[in-house]
């Protein structure tokens, strides 16, 4: 079987195209480590800014204790035609009390689940990309995404 030939990329248009992934798949997969073993996992962010995407989590959750402990993560977003975007970075807990404020207010579930912002089990994390990269379904090469 032949391999497939992706359509040609402008790469002006790869941040737009990587953009739109993010956009269409609401449950990323995250990436952590437990030790020396991985450990992946859908999440629904509550709130995407450019690549910077933010996660909620319970503190009894496993995760919490593994992204304590490594705060390197990755997360693979796929669309419905198979592009991909890998957003690699480091996770830290937003502190910011009206950074909170805005979060809960556009997120219902949240606050339905939780109550209230102050509730103790609830931690927001910031994962901050350090590297993404955007590939075309089944295309087998990633087109870095320029973060500047």
């Amino acid at each position: 079987m032949p391999k497939p030939t992706p359509k040609p990329l402008n790469p002006d248009k790869i941040p737009a195209l990587a953009a739109a992934v993010l956009k269409a798949d609401h449950f990323p997969y995250l990436a952590t480590l437990d030790g020396d073993q991985p450990r992946v996992r859908p999440v629904s962010p509550v709130r995407t800014d450019g690549f910077t995407v933010y996660v909620a989590n319970l503190r009894s959750y496993h995760k919490t204790q593994e992204i304590a402990a490594n705060p390197k993560v990755e997360l693979c977003y796929l669309d419905d035609e198979h592009d991909q975007v890998r957003i690699t970075g480091a996770a830290e807990v937003v502190t910011d009390r009206a950074l909170l404020q805005e979060i809960w207010e556009a997120n219902p579930l949240l606050r339905h689940y939780l109550g209230t912002p102050d509730n103790p089990e609830l931690i927001v994390y910031r994962i901050i990309p350090n590297r993404v990269r955007y590939m075309r379904e089944w295309a087998l090469e990633y087109h870095e995404v320029n973060l500047v």
